[in-house]
């Protein structure tokens, strides 16, 4: 069993300004009690957009978008686990911003959410394409390290061992146990907690 090559994301785009947007905006903590994700992606910023209808998730040009760009320290606070999961839930394939808070992003790239950075002025750029053109179609090439548009490209980083699960699809770490299920049998039978505390 092998997880998904991500290689190239291509798509609408949902911009998302602000910096240091926290897990607790993402899904607030009343949604942290159930013991599973399903669902999860109606808590997506709940909070906020029942008080504001222009909310970029409720704007029906957006509305199927698979990229979201977003602003500086993006996931910072509690590294609750059903921040990326309500983001993927909800059709969004990679996020791209400014930076991204360090839990955050690791909770991302184990569910296979590449989070990309950029530059701020790349991500002020692509922010107001999508706000002013919602239909743009982007493309973020994982193996060229860009998102691009309408003939313009911009510069992308991810941090290389992320990005070479991604391509070749070993993002999965449950993907890689159960392929290797042998191997780890065979470690596992040398362990004295495992084995029975054999000397």
């Amino acid at each position: 069993m092998k997880s998904q090559k991500i290689v190239r994301i291509r798509g609408r785009a949902i911009p998302l300004p602000g910096d240091d947007i926290d897990t607790d905006r993402i899904t607030p903590a009343r949604f942290l009690k159930a013991i599973t994700f399903e669902g999860i992606e109606r808590a997506l910023f709940c909070d906020e957009r029942e008080t504001r209808p222009d909310h970029p998730l409720d704007i029906p040009a957006h509305k199927g978008a698979k990229i979201m760009f977003v602003g500086r320290n993006f996931g910072s606070g509690s590294s609750r686990e059903h921040a990326p999961q309500a983001i993927q839930r909800s059709g969004i394939e990679v996020l791209v911003g400014v930076s991204f808070a360090e839990i955050f992003a690791g909770n991302s790239f184990a569910i296979g959410l590449p989070a990309a950075t950029a530059s701020p002025e790349s991500i002020g750029e692509l922010m107001d394409r999508a706000q002013k053109h919602p239909k743009t179609e982007f493309v973020v090439d994982l193996e060229k390290l860009t998102v691009s548009c309408e003939g313009a490209a911009f510069p992308i980083e991810i941090q290389e061992n992320q990005r070479r699960s991604f391509l070749s699809g070993t993002w999965d770490m449950l993907a890689n146990l159960e392929a290797n299920l042998p191997k780890v049998r065979e470690v596992a039978e040398e362990l004295p907690y495992v084995s029975g505390f054999r000397l």
